[in-house]
């Protein structure tokens, strides 16, 4: 339906004195003579349409982990940190907005399809040529890992490299297989966090050398296998492996309970031995100090000391000789000496 141009101006007059600008009026007013009174309305309608175009398209807002790239015809010009904006009308001036506080993923070996308390995971068979890796120890592997990265620097992640992802999976990959192929398959299942550490150090530097504008912030490893093809022979080298450690282990339990046992009973042998020795060179110089004082006296008084020597050893040897008879010299008749050692009546 025509809207009645004339009408409306003096119901907005009547209402208060007109409540559009003097310039809009003249510049309606010139656009209607321009284009005469047929479909006035449609115009305006345009008009401000464009306008809300124009003004929607001339500010933006940048989120607070975000940078706005500015491009004028294609051209990067400049970079805008967060907040709000205003650049030239789409079609002079494009924005992208680079989330630089993010941390983006890759997943190699196996695909999330769900996260959660009960994460689904994709088949990891139709991931396998990722993860299937060989060893330095010529064993075959399935070494699954993530990258986890933020985007350092926008201006090359955006500009320098062609389709960034792609580069960073294909270094990755091949930083991951250099690193896996200096290690053993016990190494690469038990050092994880290692091969990871060492893994982040040489990505990174590829990545910088590229000029991707990406930095690494962790590589994490997940579970490493064996192909399930060999997971039998796997499974009997690991109980080979146990059991070896196994008698490692009770052969060190005995030798620390032997050595320090033997160490025992030979410290105790050389303490009884030194003091042994110890006791007899004491008596043995007892003795001989004793020798020479008894010397020294016999040679002062040969009789005397002679006749002291000889009552000490009756002394000492009459006790043990038990019973002793005393046979008068002038003894001559054998009946007295018939009873001898026969106890007397009455005992």
């Amino acid at each position: 339906m025509a809207w009645d141009w004339e009408k409306l101006q003096q119901q907005k007059k009547s209402m208060g004195g007109g409540g559009t600008p003097p310039q809009l009026d003249d510049v309606l007013d010139k656009l209607k003579g321009m284009m005469g009174n047929k479909f006035p309305g449609i115009w305006i309608i345009v008009v401000i349409l464009v306008l809300i175009y124009l003004g929607s398209s001339m500010v933006y807002t940048v989120g607070t982990n975000e940078r706005g790239i500015i491009q004028r015809f294609g051209k990067h010009v400049r970079t805008t940190v967060p907040g709000i904006h205003a650049k030239w009308p789409r079609g002079i001036e494009k924005v992208t907005k680079v989330k630089v506080d993010y941390v983006f993923k890759e997943e190699f070996g196996f695909r999330t399809l769900q996260a959660g308390v009960r994460t689904r995971y994709a088949s990891a068979s139709a991931y396998m040529d990722e993860a299937l890796m060989l060893t330095g120890d010529l064993n075959v592997a399935l070494v699954p890992w993530i990258v986890q990265f933020k985007i350092s620097n926008p201006d090359l992640y955006l500009f320098k490299v062609r389709n960034v992802r792609t580069t960073l999976r294909d270094l990755s990959q091949s930083t991951m297989r250099l690193v896996v192929g200096d290690h053993s398959i016990d190494e690469v299942i038990n050092k994880r966090m290692e091969i990871a550490n060492q893994a982040k150090g040489l990505l990174q530097k590829a990545l910088d050398e590229a000029e991707t504008g990406i930095r690494v912030t962790t590589i994490e490893m997940k579970k490493t296998t064996v192909p399930e093809a060999v997971q039998p022979s796997w499974n009997e080298v690991n109980q080979a492996v146990q059991e070896k450690e196994r008698m490692i282990y009770q052969a060190q339990e005995a030798r620390n309970k032997v050595i320090p046992q033997a160490r025992g009973q030979a410290d105790k042998t050389i303490k009884t031995a030194e003091g042994y020795a110890l006791d007899r060179v004491n008596r043995a110089k007892g003795d001989a100090a004793r020798f020479i004082s008894l010397h020294e006296e016999y040679a002062k008084a040969e009789d005397v000391t002679r006749r002291r020597l000889y009552l000490e050893a009756i002394r000492d040897v009459f006790p043990k000789l038990g019973s002793k008879y005393i046979v008068d010299a002038d003894q001559k008749n054998l009946l007295p000496l018939l009873n001898l050692g026969q106890p007397k009546g009455g005992e």
